[in-house]
């Protein structure tokens, strides 16, 4: 019997949109650590045979140096995705025109950069709104990968709120960062949306433990590791199980700061995890990727999407957030 599939993907938030995120000086410059992370991840991800989704910041595409990095991605056979050209959380309060040259502005760097064109998109901070959506669909895009069906958004943004260094009118743009706790009620299987425009898209949320709605993605699983290796193997076990119960194919998130930590970051040992060493963050990384592959056949987002559009072909949608596809 074939295994269900699950789908991986890794958000490529470059050293200058940490900085720029933590409100820190100097991120303007766009530092960079793609020529250690890239190189190192993916021989990673060669030695344990996977090909996953890269979502990729339009910024970083835009500077040549970097060109190399990102071409070796695709070269390598993963697929890349949009995940937005500056990296900001509050893309949902642009406004319809700002967001059109967002997207296509991304776009355009990342094709010209790796050869392909995004078929996926995933904004940062999982950060989306119905404008954003129809701007997708009218674009062709295949999937939307922005939403993270959990309640514990707001005490995510108490704590970033807490250690950022922020000035009043950042925090006003970021109030809603995170999403707030009705995205709980959000479903975790993937749906269609219905948009003003006629067209519907694919969402592909971030899984989270159904039912239960905390997160197992890769930084929940470390965070849960710096307590006891063995309570973030039981938190998985019970992830796992709960998605087999459901019938939920996951999409499970990785983001650079999970594979590398101070030794190669040192601007960075600030956040949470850093401390763990790129080599034992590496080891808990490919321990989770084994587990995982036991249950489901691991593949990047594009594969995962091609099996929901086929198998809901005949799926009618409703106004709004459509039935889950089964």
């Amino acid at each position: 019997m074939n295994k269900p599939l699950a789908s991986l993907s890794l958000d490529l938030d470059n050293l200058w949109t940490y900085l720029k995120i933590h409100g820190d000086p100097g991120w303007e410059t766009y530092p960079s650590y793609l020529d250690t992370f890239v190189p190192a991840v993916l021989d990673l991800l060669d030695r344990l045979k996977l090909r996953i989704t890269f979502f990729i910041v339009g910024q970083d595409a835009a500077l040549d140096n970097n060109r190399d990095y990102l071409q070796e991605i695709a070269r390598r056979g993963h697929e890349v995705g949009n995940h937005s050209f500056r990296h900001e959380s509050w893309l949902h309060t642009y406004s319809r025109e700002a967001l059109e040259a967002e997207v296509a502005r991304a776009e355009e760097q990342i094709e010209r950069v790796t050869g392909q064109r995004p078929a996926g998109f995933r904004g940062p901070g999982f950060s989306w709104s119905p404008a954003l959506l129809d701007v997708l669909a009218e674009r062709g895009y295949v999937y939307d990968a922005s939403t993270l069906p959990t309640y514990i958004g707001p005490l995510a943004r108490l704590y970033y709120f807490r250690t950022a260094r922020l000035s009043r009118e950042e925090r006003e743009a970021r109030r809603e960062l995170f999403g707030s706790f009705r995205d709980g009620l959000r479903p975790v299987k993937p749906y269609f949306w219905k948009l003003e425009n006629g067209k519907t898209l694919l969402e592909m949320p971030v899984t989270t433990i159904p039912v239960i709605k905390t997160p197992f993605h890769l930084s929940y699983l470390l965070y849960l590791n710096g307590f006891s290796p063995a309570l973030m193997d039981l938190y998985l076990s019970l992830a796992i199980r709960m998605c087999q119960i459901t019938g939920t194919q996951p999409s499970f998130l990785l983001h650079p700061l999970d594979l590398i930590g101070g030794d190669r970051a040192p601007r960075l040992k600030f956040f949470p995890g850093m401390h763990i060493s790129s080599e034992r963050k590496a080891e808990v990384f490919t321990g989770v990727m084994e587990k995982l592959g036991w249950h489901f056949q691991l593949a990047g987002m594009a594969r995962h999407a091609a099996y929901f559009l086929q198998e809901g072909l005949s799926a009618r949608p409703a106004q709004g957030v459509l039935t889950e596809m089964k």
